[in-house]
């Protein structure tokens, strides 16, 4: 009995104690935001730095809103990533006026960022709304908007935080507009188009304005900075990645506006991968390949599943080992803390109630603002991630631990202690294999959790099933999401199965029974 549970803890702990795999030098890191025109300027940069052949390359995509991917930037976690000015400007600097961009230069300098000559294009902020609406209401002008407040409007959750974004444009043009709702921006296009929202924020560059109808509102009051597209970098990738670097600049104002849509366009509508568009651009210039219609796809169910059924393989096998090692370590860190904090909790009922408060509050915490705070810290990736798994998996083990410690029958302790058995021999003879499936249970529960909430460590650039929900949710194909999320919710059920099949083997039948 005894040498079943402490095999069932030994193994968790082997299983995990290994990494995934590891990289011999380190690579060229490109990030970008969760949006599909810089996932799009991050894989060129990608493919630019690899057709160099100087050094491995890697894209941590859609690492989330700008507060996080530029910390991550300072901190070492990326190299470079592609920004806007008029972002630099208010969102990083938080500088009044519209600085030009030698002055945005030289305010980074200091904080070892530099910034990239523009690409070719701008890509401001604007709101739309449905054409038909439109022609309706007669708006043609953000200032339009103030003669009808009863307008619903959906904002995404950036936007409705930035002084360039909502808070500043309702100021400028003293808008009074009660209905105003956070939604993603990918989401939000759906949200309209059935009529769940009147008025929306977009990108000027967005393809899917013309497939949606929606007319851009004119920013007659010229709210709105400049926001041309660039590049920051760590200020010594240059010296580091010369020949990359060279390549990089050779991109200066090779894109223009139209280009870009159209690059969004390849990906949004058409549903190539973000790596496919960005190489033929980098490889054929404007000269793309025509677009395969998406209607023939659609035409053929079985053509739909077998296309999920190879996205769903795909990322069990990309994202699947990345997603597996987050769960198995912060598991094993959680058993080997969880444990001792619920024998603990027994010697006291203050103790108790301490720890098992303690835990409980760390549960209420957001899943993601947990994982943000770890950023300033552990900066992106892996380690910010396991640490916050790891808090989130305390809860079942520890209160399972001190339950099944806890109600153990009181004619067994007191047997126990009529032997003549120290407390130490008690707890580990006889106490803690006698509260094995208890605290099995929990580990399971634990176990199950973190499969679900580590597909949102792909929000900090730490990998798994969650980069293809993120990439979905951007795109707002639900096929896309179920490449991650089926596979998320397959091993949910094998973790489950798994400990099941423990149960059943490693604990005697008298205690299963008990």
């Amino acid at each position: 009995m005894r040498r079943a549970f402490y095999l069932i803890l030994a193994s968790l702990i082997l299983v995990s104690g290994s990494p995934v795999h590891a990289q011999e030098k380190p690579p060229l890191r490109v990030g970008s935001k969760r949006f599909t025109e810089s996932f799009i300027l991050g894989e060129i940069a990608v493919a630019l730095a690899r057709a160099t052949g100087e050094a491995p390359v890697t894209h941590e995509q859609g690492l989330g809103a700008t507060a996080i991917v530029f910390r991550a930037l300072e901190q070492g976690s990326i190299d470079l990533y592609p920004e806007y000015t008029g972002t630099i400007a208010e969102a990083i600097l938080k500088s009044s006026g519209r600085p030009d961009l030698e002055t945005l230069r030289r305010a980074l300098a200091p904080r070892g960022i530099g910034i990239s000559d523009p690409l070719g294009f701008e890509n401001k902020y604007a709101l739309a709304v449905p054409a038909a609406l439109a022609e309706r209401l007669n708006l043609r002008t953000v200032s339009d908007l103030a003669r009808h407040p009863e307008l619903r409007v959906g904002l995404s959750h950036e936007f409705l935080g930035r002084q360039d974004g909502w808070p500043g444009l309702v100021a400028h043009y003293r808008l009074q507009m009660p209905h105003v709702q956070g939604l993603d921006h990918g989401l939000a296009y759906e949200a309209i188009q059935r009529g769940a929202i009147d008025v929306m924020d977009v990108y000027t560059t967005d393809a899917k304005l013309k497939k949606y109808h929606l007319r851009v509102l004119e920013d007659d009051r010229r709210f709105f900075p400049p926001y041309q597209a660039v590049f920051l970098y760590r200020d010594s990738l240059p010296q580091r990645y010369p020949r990359t670097w060279q390549k990089l600049q050779s991109l200066a104002g090779r894109l223009n506006e139209a280009t870009m849509i159209e690059l969004n366009g390849r990906a949004e509508l058409d549903g190539l991968p973000f790596a496919q568009v960005a190489q033929e651009f980098v490889t054929n210039g404007l000269a793309l390949t025509a677009a395969p219609s998406p209607e023939a796809a659609r035409q053929s169910l079985r053509h739909e599943l077998a296309q999920l059924a190879r996205g769903t393989w795909q990322a069990i096998r990309v994202q699947g080992p990345q997603h597996l090692y987050l769960v198995l370590v912060s598991l094993a860190l959680a058993i080997l803390v969880g444990i001792p904090m619920g024998i603990l909790a027994t010697h006291s009922r203050m103790l108790a109630q301490t720890v098992l408060s303690l835990t409980g509050l760390i549960q209420t915490i957001p899943s993601l603002a947990l994982l943000c705070f770890f950023i300033p810290v552990m900066g992106t990736g892996p380690v910010p991630a396991l640490a916050a798994l790891f808090l989130y998996s305390l809860l079942p083990i520890v209160r399972n631990t001190y339950t099944g410690l806890e109600e153990m029958p009181p004619p067994l302790r007191e047997s126990a202690a009529a032997l003549g058995l120290s407390s130490l021999a008690q707890l580990f003879l006889i106490r803690l294999p006698m509260a094995s499936r208890t605290i099995l249970a929990g580990i399971k529960t634990s176990a199950v959790i973190n499969v679900g909430t580590a597909t949102l460590a792909a929000f900090i650039g730490a990998g798994g099933f969650g980069e293809r929900i993120s990439t979905g949710l951007t795109l707002n194909d639900p096929n896309i999401i179920l490449h991650g999320a089926i596979p998320a919710a397959l091993l949910a059920l094998l973790v489950q199965w798994v400990f099941d099949l423990m149960d059943r083997v490693a604990i005697p039948r008298g205690l299963r029974l008990l």
